[in-house]
């Protein structure tokens, strides 16, 4: 039924903030709605300018799609300014955070959050990363030397492919040289390994993905080298030794992987400093990517009493930016890592936190740390929709709005076995957790060869890094055109590129969510219920009242009727996801 609780909303998009990235002394325009019928006497917004609570009663300013739109002025006086929101009733006071609505005080760490000067990576938030395992994806015929099954030129010849599947900015893995052929033990960051065939294929490769329209993102590893580096023996003192041995501390236990201390300066000029240093070298012509994700980032300048990760990472955004003021910067973390995304650091982690995690275990696996370990990875919870739209809210409610648009939400990658290679996972909860992957505020990654099907075991990473497929590449299976229709929507339509989100349903086996710009609205619905189950759906949460087809966009029938002008009750099949549009 209507509850006009939930329809109290407002978030840091351009449909609720005048100016989302606002520079510093601007004066912005801060929105809240709410039904037109709920029985709210005044709205207040809650500011902390210079530390100090200051409230504000906010002014009806608009009523429309059967909202009332509540407004207020905020002068951007610091790099950080956050807010909440006070809905005030004849008798109660209500308290609303991006952790959501409560009838108590709430504290100050999901308050909404604006940031003064903040440069976002605007591109991201409108495109479908592809991810490639550059030594298993396509190897050029004009590679005659390559011991690997895939090189730079190979990507080249596919952009037409990749082009038709509507992604629109790849992701290589490591292409620097290095023995493996994961490239993360690296023994020259400034050359591009011959066997995908060095700088020059990097150049053509950067020079037709920009021709198409396409974005690039390389990635690198800048915690530790490979043991071949020639670091290792013409400056040792780039590397955790022990005192005593003076033998390197490898990452993880790895000998092979010698760990980089930057205490030192002279490593930190050569990484990132200077003009022309790793970092800026690859940004610069004629390579020119558009962003780089780095790896094992959750440890990166750390260990034990040498904590200088906070200390470097801004100013290595700092370097990045100057050489691309509009560069894209992902960081591995697996877990909560809130307090890098704050606008000074990272632009986004890759989201196992927030997408991943949540949403593979919702789909019948084990949570991904919990795996790792022999007695916890024994117990088999059943992970309900409160569960994972619980993690995605506590996730996103820490960061703020401008973070939530870069965010890099992923299903699979080379590090985890693929969702739909396990025979425990219906094929029809592996299109939920996709189609609600894509739902999510941010990008969506889809990793190589996912969309033609392609094998893999789950034992280790070699089951996640088979060779591609392309002889299914005539006849494509159905899976190719189901990703097709969702990187096409992502990428065309304004409520899944700016618009807010809401999770409008989450109980039980069901997860439902809508994403709103002021024109439209789409909305999912995924059931991993083994039965038919019939939900009342508030679609009126999104703004929008009226189901113009009587099929989601994939031609699943929508079985439901009305309960009141708000809200309807539906019918869902068993192991079943729905995607539609309200308007």
């Amino acid at each position: 039924m209507k509850n006009w609780k939930n329809s109290i909303y407002s978030d840091g998009s351009k449909y609720f903030v005048s100016n989302p990235q606002p520079t510093y002394g601007e004066t912005v325009t801060i929105k809240l709605r709410l039904y037109e019928d709920a029985p709210v006497v005044s709205v207040f917004m809650r500011s902390l300018p210079n530390g100090a609570e200051n409230v504000v009663k906010m002014d009806l300013c608009d009523n429309k799609n059967g909202f009332n739109y509540y407004q207020a002025k905020m002068l951007i006086s610091e790099s950080r300014m956050q807010y909440q929101f006070y809905i005030a009733c004849a008798d109660k006071i209500y308290y609303y955070t991006q952790r959501g609505l409560t009838d108590y005080i709430q504290d100050n760490s999901c308050d909404f959050v604006l940031l003064a000067d903040y440069r976002q990576p605007s591109w991201v938030k409108s495109q479908v990363f592809y991810q490639i395992f550059p030594a298993r994806f396509k190897k050029s015929d004009k590679n005659e030397i390559g011991i690997h099954e895939g090189d730079l030129l190979g990507i080249k010849e596919k952009i037409p492919y990749l082009k038709y599947l509507g992604v629109t900015a790849i992701y290589l893995n490591p292409i620097f040289m290095a023995p493996s052929d994961h490239k993360y033990d690296c023994s020259d960051y400034f050359h591009v390994d011959d066997n995908f065939g060095g700088d020059q294929a990097l150049a053509e490769l950067s020079d037709a993905l920009h021709q198409a329209g396409m974005k690039l993102m390389l990635d690198i590893s800048i915690n530790h080298t490979g043991s071949t580096n020639r670091w290792t023996v013409t400056h040792p003192d780039y590397y955790f030794r022990d005192e005593q041995t003076g033998k390197f501390y490898g990452w993880a236990g790895y000998d092979s992987l010698p760990t980089l201390d930057y205490r030192n300066h002279e490593l930190r000029r050569v990484i990132y400093e200077n003009n022309d240093s790793v970092i800026k070298k690859w940004l610069k012509p004629p390579y020119s990517i558009d962003g780089w994700r780095f790896d094992v980032a959750d440890v990166f300048a750390r260990k034990d009493e040498v904590q200088l990760a906070h200390d470097i990472w801004p100013k290595l955004r700092a370097s990045i930016r100057s050489e691309n003021d509009d560069a894209y910067i992902l960081a591995e973390d697996w877990g909560d890592c809130a307090q890098y995304q704050q606008g000074t650091e990272w632009d986004s982690s890759m989201n196992y936190f927030g997408c991943a995690r949540p949403l593979r275990e919702f789909a019948g696996e084990v949570d991904l740390f919990i795996a790792r370990n022999e007695e916890l990875k024994s117990i088999h919870p059943y992970i309900t929709g409160e569960n994972v739209a619980g993690r995605i809210r506590e996730h996103l409610s820490r960061i703020p709005f401008a973070m939530w648009q870069n965010q890099f939400n992923l299903i699979d990658s080379h590090d985890i076995s693929r969702l739909h290679n396990n025979p425990e996972v219906n094929p029809g909860d592996y299109k939920g957790t996709v189609i609600t992957q894509y739902m999510l505020i941010g990008t969506p990654s889809l990793y190589y060869g996912d969309e033609l099907d392609i094998q893999g075991h789950l034992l280790n990473d070699s089951g996640c890094r088979y060779p591609m497929p392309w002889d299914r590449e005539d006849n494509k299976p159905d899976i190719f055109y189901f990703y097709k229709t969702l990187n096409k929507l992502k990428t065309s339509t304004p409520a899944l590129i700016e618009g807010g989100m809401e999770i409008i349903y989450a109980q039980g086996p069901v997860i439902a969510l809508a994403r709103f710009s002021d024109e439209e609205a789409y909305v999912s619905v995924f059931s991993k219920s083994d039965k038919s189950e019939t939900i009342e759906l508030e679609i009126g949460l999104c703004g929008f009242l009226n189901i113009p087809e009587d099929k989601d966009i994939f031609g699943n029938v929508l079985s439901y009727t009305r309960v009141d002008e708000a809200t309807i009750s539906m019918t869902l099949n068993p192991h079943t996801a729905y995607l539609f549009k309200v308007n």
